[in-house]
This record gives C-alpha cells, structure tokens and sequence, in this order.
C-alpha cells in the first residue's frame, strides 16, 4: 500500500512539475542561529541575498533539524533517517574521543544517501563545503566523499578529498605571511588548496558554479550540496570588517557569507533554464554558540534539546515550482529528515530499496501548497558529551516535539520538562505538573524511542553537577 501511496504520489507531483526534473541546491549553514538572518528578524546584520530568496520563496518558522550539534545532523538531513541510526550522535572528532562516546567513525556508505539515489536517477551530484561524516584530524582512513553518491567534491579538512584550507589574516598582520589552520590536514586527501577563511565560502561557489553549467549543457540534472565553514568559530572575518569583540566578529563573517552565496544565487537567477527549475534550500545545522549568533525567541543554544538548539531558519526558493500561497509558513511542523523522501518525491526518484525513512514525504508544504505539518513526532537524543554546557550543568537528555507540545526529559523519564508551544515558544514556563497524563504518554515514547536505537555512551558521560549531587526537579 505504502508503495502505491508514493508512487501516486509521484505521478501527481510529474504532472504539476512539467517533464523536467528538477535541479535541488541544498545550502546547510554552519552553527547559525534562527534568528540571524535579517528576514527571520536580525537587526544587527543584514542578509540580503538570502532575505530575497525568502521575499521570493517561502520561510518556514517551525522548521526541525534532527541533532543540536553537526555530524548527525548532516547525517539526518542526507539520509533520511534518525543519525543515531549510524552511531553518529556527536561532532566526530580523533578515534580516541569517537569511542570513548560509543560512536562511529564515519558515517557508514550503505547509509541511503539523497544523493546516490539522485545520482542513480541520472542527476550530476556535487558536495561543495564542510562534510564532517567522516575523515578528519586522525581518521585518515574513511571513505572519500565521492563513495557516497557524489560525483565530485571539494571539502574542508573535515572530509576526505580535495579540500580548501584556511589561512588567517589579522588587522596590521603581513598579508604575504597568513597563518594557517589545519595545516596537517594536507595528508588527508589530493589537491589541496589554502585560501583565505575569510572568503572560503566563495572558493566553494566558485567550484559549485561552473559544475553546475556543465551539468546544464551536458542536459543533465543536478543536485549539489553548498555546505560552508561559515559561520563557525573561530571567526576570520575580511580585515576591512573586523569587530572589536566576539559578537562583531560573527556579524561580520555572517555578512560575508551571505555576500559570497549572493554569487551562486544570482547565477541561478539571471539563467532563466535554472530560475525556472532550480529549488534552493538554506538553513542552519544547529543553533548559534553562546554569544555569537542568536535563536530569536528560543531557548538554548547548540548543543541543547531546548529549541534554540535544534529549531532551524529554513528558506525555500524556486519561482517555476514554489509558489506559495503566505511567504511566511509559520504552521508546518517537520524537520531535516523529511527532506530526503521529500525531495525524492519532488525529482521523481525512486526511494532506496529496502530502506526505511524516519522521515515523511512533505512535498506540498515544501513547495508552498500546504500548511500542513509531519504527522509522526520528532524525537531527539542530546549528544553523548554534551549533558552540562554553556552554563546549564544538567541538560535533557531526550526531547519529542509532538503536535503543539514539546516534552523533555532524562533517559528514565525524570526531571519531565512540558511546554505548549502555541502559547510558549520560549519554553518559559514547564507545565509538567499540571498534566501527568501528557508526561507519562510522552515519557514512554521518548525512552521506547531511544531504546529503539543503537546506544552511544550518554548515560555513562554525566556532568559532574550530577555525579555529585541528587537531582532537583526542573524549575517552572
């Protein structure tokens, strides 16, 4: 039934798109927080390119990604699934500190990638930007980039293949002796090039852009990945914009950034065989860090289940195909890992044999014809070495946000957290007490839920706050 389901479905999608498959660029923002790009309420910088993508397309406010911090999040939003699915619930970092949190060492190739299924659809498929799913300081063994279904490849030092790496320039400093980062990261991986980090992003623009016209002229489809370091500490904005603190200096690199993106998207614009059939996603992995970027109205920062962590500014642009009825879709309620089946819905490619997406085809809200929301929860486990930070020495360790309700609480269903996210999106005020009956329900779902996936070493990474005092319960 469900096969019949899709492939209705497709068909329907095929009759709306027209015969040509649709181009897909998906733009995943480092570290950037909701509330950071100017059209999302930003006062402090401006985005422009990315605001006219959104004054254009459609900004989604209720928008999910899958993990609080990066690898599994890249890992949700290229599979599908849940990435503790892989093992792969925290940044991966040395082997050493991989095991240690019971974790993989990259991410496994028979995961079913979004894009070898659009490359096996006949698509050109290209990963330009920050990989992070392995290959990285002593993990000098994980399969390149190219093994995943990608064509071609251009990293950083986090990801095995020809890579940009970073030089750094200070005000007063000598421009013909730049500092380097990751200058052992050469090993890893043919054709290395150093580039400002204050202009990396536009070294993957500019690799991005002409594998997209050959695509083009070849008569071929494309998906590409537009992945930046950007905006990620340490902050390396061009010396004409340095700030004079940490916050300044994110503002700064948060407008190059959006500069550097403007060159692909006004090549997408100004080809009318693209305009026309090209879809451009941006958002965020996760939250900002603390005192750089900002969750708007939201709780929490990276790194947290609170949904400064893990809510998501997501733009969708495509004038041939998304053609909203409100440009600003504050209803809709889904997440990263319903992009993979989406998307495939929309290219009209086939969804992997023999998987199982924990994602859900949500092609009409995408595309702008619905207002409508996922209708599973989304469930999330904190990473494993993340139970105390940024000043909050016992964070949640589960959390599902279900219909208007978010729910947090500990791997034994303690210390329950209960917000209404209709009245409270700030997560303000825990009304756990008041309604036991939603506690027990979301209790049980959220420990079934993590016990029906593979185990990492959370429970047994504590914060020292709670190896040495009794718990308390959660403030009002």
């Amino acid at each position: 039934m469900k096969y019949w389901i899709t492939l209705v479905s497709v068909f329907v999608l095929q009759a709306t798109l027209g015969a040509a498959k649709p181009n897909v660029v998906l733009v995943f923002i480092d570290d950037m927080g909701w509330g950071d790009f100017s059209c999302f309420g930003n006062q402090a910088a401006k985005t422009p390119h990315i605001d006219r993508l959104a004054k254009e397309g459609i900004r989604f406010e209720q928008f999910y990604v899958n993990s609080p911090i990066c690898s599994p999040s890249r890992t949700a939003i290229s599979t599908g699934q849940y990435p503790q699915r892989w093992r792969i619930t925290s940044y991966l970092s040395n082997r050493k500190h991989n095991n240690q949190r019971g974790m993989a060492q990259w991410l496994d190739p028979k995961a079913p990638m979004l894009a070898r299924s659009l490359q096996q659809n006949g698509y050109a498929t290209g990963h330009f930007g920050k990989w992070h799913m392995g290959g990285q300081r002593d993990v000098d063994d994980a399969p390149p980039i190219t093994a995943y279904g990608f064509d071609a490849s251009l990293t950083n030092f986090e990801g095995m293949g020809p890579k940009l790496l970073p030089l750094t320039l200070k005000p007063g400093q000598d421009p013909a002796k730049p500092g380097r980062i990751w200058a052992n990261a050469e090993r890893i991986g043919q054709g290395v090039r150093w580039v400002q980090r204050s202009v990396i992003t536009r070294g993957f623009v500019d690799e991005a852009i002409p594998f997209i016209d050959q695509a083009a002229k070849r008569g071929k489809p494309f998906y590409i990945n537009l992945w930046p370091d950007d905006v990620h500490s340490p902050f390396w904005p061009p010396v004409a914009k340095w700030g004079n603190n940490k916050r300044e200096l994110y503002l700064s690199v948060l407008e190059a950034m959006d500069e550097q993106l403007g060159k692909l998207f006004n090549h997408i614009q100004k080809t009318p065989s693209l305009r026309d059939n090209t879809i451009v996603l941006v958002c965020s992995d996760n939250g900002p860090e603390l005192g750089a970027g900002v969750a708007g109205p939201f709780r929490g920062y990276k790194t947290h289940l609170y949904e400064g962590g893990v809510r998501s500014s997501l733009v969708a642009w495509g004038p041939g195909l998304v053609k909203p009825k409100n440009r600003i879709n504050r209803k809709s309620v889904f997440s990263a890992i319903d992009l993979v089946p989406t998307l495939l819905d929309i290219t009209r490619t086939p969804h992997t044999k023999g998987a199982t997406y924990d994602g859900e085809s949500v092609s009409d809200i995408l595309l702008g014809k619905s207002e409508a929301s996922r209708k599973a929860p989304i469930f999330f486990r904190r990473p494993p070495d993340r139970d105390a930070y940024y000043g909050d020495n016992d964070l949640p360790d589960l959390a599902v946000r279900d219909g208007k309700w978010k729910f947090l609480c500990e791997f034994d269903g303690a210390e329950p957290e209960l917000y209404d996210m209709t009245n409270d999106r700030g997560e303000k005020y825990n009304i756990a007490a008041t309604h036991p009956e939603l506690v027990r329900k979301f209790s049980e779902a959220c420990i079934a839920w993590h016990k029906s996936m593979p185990p990492d070493n959370g429970p047994q990474l504590v914060g020292n706050a709670r190896r040495n005092t009794p718990r308390k319960p959660k403030k009002n």
